[in-house]
């Protein structure tokens, strides 16, 4: 890979992990972008602090001699967001604040700018036989999911305005070492063996595992070796797809634990759950959302590095766990 690195969001669950994968594979230099420099990162990091990924943020030492920008910072989804206009929020942040680190990253001279967004963009559920796709026609539902569109859509008109080449990867669920929000809590629960009522969920999601998603990104950071990524979107996961069920079996089995899962039919759950106001909840945790990953196989040659049994086990010797 030729020429410089800039990771945004560096400390982060997912932008840490870049990091260190391409450290691995002798990147130099490479930069990451951090909201604070008391962080305990690689001691061979340029680590630059940024007030913040807004319009006005000034990106030029970051960008300065940098080849390809993997730009990991976001407002991230929040579950029970409580600020007043929360489309506005997102829209400052992850559309207006990627837009100007774009611009600055072109006019810098950088060549490749890789962009995380989310499998939102796309949906929240597919039907039954059914899997989303890199063409599909968005159909983002909350205001996280908008404004990650909408960032999408900005960087292609940069890229037509100014030559520099873009990809938009969407991933589904991350899991991995480090993971936080619904999936730790998830499996905090299986660990204390608290009982569920999803014992017979018989539903299919994609998921993508923390080093499968990282090994993608650095593939598509380096324009030697995926050339073809240029001004691509691409959708990607295990290729394990999984019932809610199957899941929750895999991490108890990984945990050396046995689960309390109660089947509980799925109608009853849908049905309890809009007496309660938690018909969205239900549809994560029952619904379906498949990821058709063919095009990232196919146009770059991409496959999945670990499995889900593998990158669970990895889990399971991480500290934030124990």
């Amino acid at each position: 890979m030729n020429g410089g690195v800039l990771v945004t969001g560096g400390s982060g669950f997912l932008g840490c992990a870049v990091l260190q994968a391409l450290q691995l594979r002798g990147v130099h230099p490479l930069t990451a972008s951090v909201r604070s420099t008391n962080v305990d990162l690689l001691p061979e990091l340029h680590l630059k602090q940024v007030a913040g990924l807004g319009p006005d943020t000034d990106w030029k030492a970051c960008v300065q001699g940098v080849n390809t920008v993997i730009h990991c910072a976001a407002r991230a989804h929040v579950m029970k967001d409580k600020t007043v206009d929360p489309l506005a929020e997102y829209r400052m942040v992850n559309v207006a604040g990627t837009l100007a680190l774009a611009r600055q990253a072109a006019e810098a001279g950088v060549r490749r700018f890789v962009f995380i967004s989310s499998i939102k963009v796309n949906g929240e559920l597919t039907l039954s036989g059914r899997s989303f796709l890199p063409d599909d026609t968005p159909a983002p539902e909350d205001a996280y999911a908008i404004s990650k569109l909408e960032a999408e859509r900005g960087l292609m008109a940069i890229s037509r305005d100014t030559g520099m080449e873009i990809v938009i990867i969407r991933p589904p669920l991350v899991y991995g070492p480090g993971v936080k929000g619904n999936f730790a809590a998830m499996i905090r629960w299986i660990r204390r063996g608290v009982p569920l009522p999803l014992g017979a969920v018989h539903n299919r999601r994609s998921l993508v595992a923390l080093a499968n998603l990282v090994d993608f990104i650095v593939l598509c950071a380096d324009r030697e070796r995926s050339p073809r990524a240029a001004n691509e979107v691409f959708l990607i996961a295990d290729g394990e797809d999984v019932s809610t069920t199957e899941l929750l079996r895999e991490v108890a089995r990984a945990y050396g634990v046995k689960h309390r899962l109660l089947p509980i039919p799925a109608r009853w759950m849908r049905f309890a759950a809009g007496l309660l106001g938690k018909g969205v909840v239900a549809d994560r945790l029952l619904g379906s959302l498949v990821v058709d990953s063919l095009k990232a196989r196919d146009l770059l040659g991409w496959r999945p590095v670990i499995s889900m049994n593998e990158q669970l086990q990895k889990m399971t010797q991480h500290d934030a766990f124990f």
